[in-house]
């Protein structure tokens, strides 16, 4: 079953289930795949690797916008987007630990023979690559340049 599908029968069963914020955060993350597919040269049907870039990016947007509310003292609103967050999380691969993502982060830099802070972009396109979708770019981006610096 694609990530497109089991959204799609997610919305049936949190509509059965009456379950109403769930299916707001499931509508709209068909709405943005519909957006992705309906796009210029949008295809058919949405493969699931541009479906867990749309998440991640919906993912992200919740987490700022919980983040402006929390410093706004809008608890309310960014209890609305943290679980909006949830629901979206569900879909998403675990993510892996820092130290998890330092292990690679070494490995690919043994592989490419990087030794200083001119071979950032080498290694953070092998290793975004690899940990696509499993880890967010700011953290690998850290652990990246302390790597490269140290």
């Amino acid at each position: 079953m694609s990530l497109q599908e089991r959204i799609d029968a997610d919305i049936k069963s949190a509509m059965l289930a009456r379950e109403k914020d769930r299916l707001n955060t499931l509508r709209a993350i068909k709405s943005a795949f519909m957006l992705e597919l309906t796009k210029e040269g949008g295809q058919n049907e949405l493969d699931d690797a541009t479906g867990m870039k749309i998440l991640q990016k919906l993912l992200k947007q919740r987490m700022e916008s919980a983040a402006i509310y929390h410093a706004q003292d809008r608890a309310e609103l960014a209890q609305e987007e943290e679980a909006q967050a949830l629901v979206i999380e569900r879909y998403l691969p675990k993510r892996m630990s820092l130290a998890e993502i330092q292990k690679v982060v070494e490995q690919v830099v043994g592989e490419l023979g990087a030794t200083s802070m001119a071979d950032m972009g080498k290694v953070m396109g092998k290793v975004s690559a690899q940990l696509a979708g499993k880890a967010d770019g700011a953290s690998v981006a850290a652990i990246v340049k302390e790597t490269l610096s140290g």
